[in-house]
């Protein structure tokens, strides 16, 4: 786990992932549970993506991003579970140098692609409700594209930099990460090197991502709001809220999920307090598919269609 450095610094190889191994009693019981929606999570995600592929009445830019959604919430739960699960089974879960970096790496980038992609669908809601008649213009194949591509290559470079930043720096022990995964602040904590370069960059990203990102969101919804409050027919305002409910709910839980694991300091990083927060996190991402489908008739028309056996 360790090598000499050239000036007499051993240098950690690999980390120990702490995860739950605090509480062996609930080994079983987390494995079950953490599999179980793992599975669904996958399972879900990928009839979303088939549904909206194989359906030409869901190529709309409301589905459009929602596949990326679910794209996004496959790499980012892949990125971490199968390791978690092997966790819960091995007495000591183990990550090499470079494989913590990778998971790192894929989880910040699928993440903040999230946090991005869920701005962009209240942008295109807002579009939808609010100016009607010119949304096909406003919202083309083109223009979708370009947020679409936009997203995954700024979440790719930010994310770069952050790895980029984490690669520089040295650590000699301890090697045990208080976390299930590896993260940038838990690792952080175990460097023996200056990290204050780092953690200017965590704030300027918790800033865009969890600060300007959530204020846009809102700014989205409030002309939302304000434009359903307008109309005149009960009818005409339920049908309104109808295209936007889901995509709501699943903001509310991301963001405050988000807020109580992530938006804090380094330096009051607190293990055990973080694993809870992210596990309700991930517990909430991997709803997601059940909160789009169960509220959307048109998705579940769309696996009717594609799946004859969803009939029922």
């Amino acid at each position: 786990a360790y090598i000499l450095a050239p000036v007499n610094q051993t240098l950690v190889t690999k980390f120990v992932l702490q995860g739950f191994s605090e509480h062996p009693e609930y080994r079983v019981l987390l494995f079950s549970c953490f599999l179980s929606l793992y599975s669904v999570a996958l399972t879900g995600n990928i009839l979303i993506i088939l549904a909206i592929a194989f359906n030409p009445r869901l190529r709309t830019p409301m589905y459009f991003f929602l596949f990326n959604l679910a794209t996004v919430d496959i790499i980012c739960t892949s990125s971490i579970m199968p390791k978690a699960l092997e966790g819960l089974v091995l007495e000591e879960n183990s990550i090499s140098y470079g494989g913590c970096v990778a998971q790192l790496y894929f989880l910040t980038w699928a993440a903040s692609s999230e946090l991005l992609l869920l701005s962009v669908v209240a942008y295109d809601r807002c579009a939808a409700i609010c100016h009607p008649l010119h949304y096909s213009t406003a919202m083309s194949k083109a223009f979708c594209g370009t947020l679409a591509a936009g997203v995954w290559a700024l979440c790719a470079f930010n994310t770069a930099i952050h790895a980029g930043l984490m690669l520089r720096l040295d650590f000699c022990g301890p090697n045990v990460v208080a976390h299930f995964f590896c993260e940038v602040p838990p690792l952080l904590l175990l460097s023996c090197s200056s990290t204050y370069v780092n953690s200017i960059m965590i704030v300027l990203a918790d800033a865009f991502y969890g600060i300007l990102n959530f204020l846009m969101t809102i700014v989205s919804y409030g002309f939302i709001i304000s434009s359903i409050l307008k109309m005149r027919t009960a009818e005409g305002k339920k049908k309104a809220f109808s295209t936007c409910s889901s995509h709501l709910v699943v903001v509310c839980m991301y963001y405050a999920a988000v807020f109580c694991a992530y938006i804090s300091p380094v330096s009051s990083y607190s293990g055990e307090e973080q694993v809870g927060w992210c596990a309700i996190h991930y517990v909430e991402s991997y709803s997601q598919p059940l909160i789009y489908t169960l509220r959307n008739k048109e998705v579940k028309a769309a696996f009717r269609k594609l799946f004859p056996f969803f009939r029922n």
